[in-house]
């Protein structure tokens, strides 16, 4: 699965953004796209943020403006080294978000946009198990990322992104019972919202 559109993406930044921003228009545009993740959470200036498989920093260039210490952890240097010249607000770690280089009880909100569904079923659990051990009593872990479609008329265009762009995981990602798994670890589920014709969501859930 996936073509030479989704090596390119990698490789050329201003390609990814352009695909992010036209699949954005979906929910309002990428500004509230990226934001979707922590809608209606509590952030201030000292809540220590993780932005979990930050890439080139699309989505902590968004929550650097709500808080001051604002950690971006990625397995790409060459992503980081983006990160590093579009948000420099902001600190970058680079590793493994199944194996991450933290101790434990160390934020108050874990975010991860879009991401998870490049992720096999195992390292998926291994992730949110490490988010969960991450995270501070009371700590909050949100993201959005791909849902398989309520609304028959959003299935082609997402079957086609994901030809284009997507490997097996994302297919396998469609049918993973998120919420199950989150309380599986012990997570709280707090917020479960769907866009764009059902395949986006957005899951909020509490340690």
């Amino acid at each position: 699965m996936a073509t030479i559109l989704r090596t390119w993406s990698y490789q050329y930044q201003w390609l990814y953004d352009g695909v992010s921003r036209l699949s954005a228009i979906s929910v309002g545009g990428e500004a509230r796209f990226r934001q979707l993740a922590w809608q209606g959470l509590r952030i201030v200036s000292e809540t220590k943020i993780l932005d979990l498989c930050c890439g080139s920093g699309q989505a902590t260039r968004f929550l650097v403006k709500f808080s001051q210490d604002v950690t971006g952890l990625d397995l790409s240097p060459l992503s980081l080294q983006r990160a590093q010249r579009n948000v420099p607000q902001a600190k970058y770690v680079e590793g493994l978000a199944e194996q991450m280089p933290f101790p434990e009880q160390q934020f108050d909100l874990v975010h991860v946009s879009v991401a998870l569904h490049e992720m096999t079923p195992s390292v998926l659990r291994q992730i949110l198990e490490e988010a969960y051990r991450v995270l501070k009593p009371g700590g909050t872990f949100a993201m959005v990322d791909f849902h398989k479609p309520t609304n028959l008329i959003f299935w082609p265009g997402l079957s086609v992104f994901m030809w284009l762009f997507e490997t097996e995981t994302a297919w396998q990602f469609l049918e993973a019972d998120l919420m199950g798994l989150l309380q599986d670890i012990g997570f709280e589920v707090c917020k479960h919202s769907l866009y764009a014709g059902g395949s986006l969501q957005v899951l909020q859930a509490r340690k």
